[in-house]
């Protein structure tokens, strides 16, 4: 993939990444700081099937955005072919276990396997 389009996903994942925080920052001012961070208010709020969906879509555009940052910034510090590949493959894998990994815990949080 070319590097424009790469970057072009890196802003486009931060401003929806911005946009959604900002989302759910509301929504946590809306039912009071404080209250939201009881244990039974955090799982009334997974198990909201709408917020468990916009946080897995914030899991995954900061999960994109964060590890393609990285990627830049590592590809800055040496190139070459073999490093290039080693590093844009080591940034996939490890964005995937971690989208994998949340997703998971959103998942079962939400279905009330806690």
């Amino acid at each position: 993939m070319r590097e424009s389009i790469i970057m072009q996903i890196h802003y486009g994942t931060a401003l929806a990444s911005v946009a959604l925080v900002a989302v759910h920052i509301l929504f946590r001012l809306t039912q009071g700081f404080a209250e939201s961070l009881q244990y039974e208010s955090v799982i009334a709020n997974y198990e909201f099937l709408p917020y468990a969906g916009m946080l897995e879509i914030i899991l995954i555009l900061l999960s994109i955005h964060g590890f393609n940052g990285l990627r830049v910034i590592l590809l800055e510090l040496k190139q070459g072919p073999t490093f290039e590949k080693s590093v844009s493959y080591g940034c996939i894998a490890a964005m995937a276990l971690i989208i994998l990994y949340g997703s998971r815990t959103i998942f079962m949080t939400s279905m009330g396997m806690v």
